[in-house]
């Protein structure tokens, strides 16, 4: 095993970085000094420059200006093959992963010790061994990435980037898609990391992970540093200040206390026995009961793949159940005849999905197309067959002002906005139809706290306005901070039903866990 480097020495050091993509400044002047050793966290909101600054260190962007140093030695990193050889890693927010090769393809792919892949697979097997067991990160190498959990994903990325030596970790948004046990797994393997002398630069969204995990943390706005202190003299209060600019308000609000379930006589939807299986045949949803009723945020909790995205896909028409029931307003629904999406639209019934790159985003469309997915049929953007792009495109920008979508450009591609604002343009499209139901995922998955209390204060308007949410999150501080009710799913079931006032972090992760609470 390496030797760790010499404590106290700058592991990067970067001196007036500048980047600019045509009018937009993305890094003006940034210096950022990590020392060796060390969790170094990198905070802001979406559009901060956090991501670039680390793009530039990694070889995906040149500087405009500005100079690195690398373990207290100038560097000239023009691409990743600099970086890698230079000890630096990165570990993207969607994994670069060959889904059709096995976790051991994907490790030696582009670093192959021997011409022989036989051979080479049997040399990198046994560096990898050793490697896996002094850090913490055990993956299955010989299966398929197509059949591993998102942790197992995570994990292989990092011991990708460990295995070609990195010495300097980026992590960019690490915990996105990870559930609370797989992200205490990851902050297990970092401390160890750290302990064995290697440098991670954290970029996060999520201010309780940096207080648990970082020594020091940086804040960017707007392209520039406003803050950089040591862990022990920051607050999740000040650095949620110093990224946006101004308080953030984010747990329940006084002007939005929770409520009481509401009991009209017709609930707006009612689901009752839902059971779904997969094509093996395997029950992944079993016995589903669920009501929503006008004016309330229902949460869903559970860890990942106990059912929740099912249960989505299958209110919102995306699947057909194998048995059970729906109704939505006085319309009946049966595994013979299901409800369709257009049709679900149609009823007022509108869905947010767990992944908006790839369920709610067509990421080469323009913004005002990508605006209007599901509803370009209807006035005003048709007349009869005729669709009318002009007023597509004055709708979109409307909605983009509406619900501060940055930049408030209509034809921008939807793959150049930050993640925050991409999710914010889906809520902009299904939220401005004023949905009587509004089915929500992950809402905030990679979202910064500025944007996150933007979507918590649209998702309190439309309850308040007498719309039903169903909210299904992996974010306990989320499920308490916005629902009026939780349901808990745990082995495709439905195993808890709390009022508001009765739930807690330790008992709903009790129920998560299939304890009883």
């Amino acid at each position: 095993m390496r030797q760790p480097d010499s404590p106290g020495m700058l592991a990067v050091q970067m001196r007036g970085i500048c980047k600019r993509f045509g009018a937009v400044e993305a890094n003006a002047d940034v210096d950022l000094s990590v020392q060796s050793g060390t969790v170094h966290g990198i905070v802001g909101e979406n559009g901060a420059g956090k991501s670039t600054l680390m793009s530039v260190l990694y070889g995906f962007y040149p500087a405009d200006r500005g100079d690195i140093t690398v373990l207290g030695k100038p560097a000239q990193i023009h691409n990743a093959d600099d970086a890698i050889a230079l000890g630096i890693g990165m570990v993207h927010q969607h994994f670069m992963l060959v889904e059709t090769l096995s976790a051991l393809d994907n490790i030696v792919l582009g670093a192959e010790p021997h011409w022989l892949l036989q051979r080479a697979s049997a040399q990198a097997r046994a560096r990898l061994e050793p490697l896996m067991q002094s850090t913490g990160l055990h993956v299955p190498l010989d299966t398929l990435v197509a059949d591993l959990a998102v942790g197992d994903r995570q994990r292989l990325e990092i011991l990708k980037a460990l295995y070609r030596g990195a010495r300097i970790l980026i992590l960019d948004e690490p915990t996105a898609v990870l559930t609370p046990q797989e992200t205490l797994q990851l902050f297990a393997v970092l401390r160890q990391l750290r302990t064995q002398g290697t440098t991670v630069i954290l970029i996060t969204h999520k201010l309780k992970e940096v207080m648990a995990l970082c020594d020091r943390v940086t804040v960017m706005r707007a392209g520039r540093v406003v803050q950089e202190l040591p862990i022990a003299q920051a607050s999740i209060e000040s650095l949620a200040q110093a990224m946006v600019g101004r308080k953030v308000q984010l747990g329940r609000v006084p002007d939005a206390p929770s409520r009481p379930p509401q009991a009209p006589a017709h609930a707006v939807l009612r689901a009752r026995g839902l059971g779904v299986r997969d094509a093996l045949g395997v029950l992944r949803m079993q016995q589903v009961d669920l009501e929503l009723f006008p004016g309330e945020i229902v949460g869903v909790a559970g860890v990942a793949g106990n059912g929740q995205s099912e249960l989505l896909e299958v209110l919102c028409g995306l699947r057909t159940p194998a048995q059970g029931s729906l109704q939505v307003g006085d319309h009946l629904f049966t595994p013979a005849q299901w409800l369709e999406p257009q049709q679900a639209r149609a009823l007022g019934l509108a869905h947010v999905p767990e992944d908006r790159q790839a369920r709610a985003l067509v990421m080469e469309f323009a913004a005002w197309e990508s605006g209007v997915l599901g509803y370009a049929h209807r006035a005003p953007y048709s007349h009869g067959p005729w669709m009318r792009k002009a007023a597509m495109q004055t709708g979109t920008a409307a909605l983009m002002e509406r619900f501060d979508v940055r930049p408030r450009n209509v034809r921008l591609k939807s793959s150049k906005f930050s993640g925050g604002n991409q999710q914010k343009l889906v809520l902009a499209r299904e939220l401005g139809q004023a949905p009587g139901v509004l089915l929500v995922g992950q809402p905030t998955r990679g979202v910064d706290i500025g944007a996150i209390e933007f979507i918590y204060a649209q998702l309190r308007a439309l309850r308040n306005a007498g719309g039903a949410v169903l909210l299904v999150s992996s974010e306990l501080d989320e499920i308490l901070a916005l629902c009026d009710r939780v349901l808990v799913m745990h082995q495709s079931r439905i195993t808890g039903a709390l009022a508001i006032a009765d739930c807690t972090e330790t008992r709903l992760g009790i129920l998560m866990a299939g304890g009883a609470a």
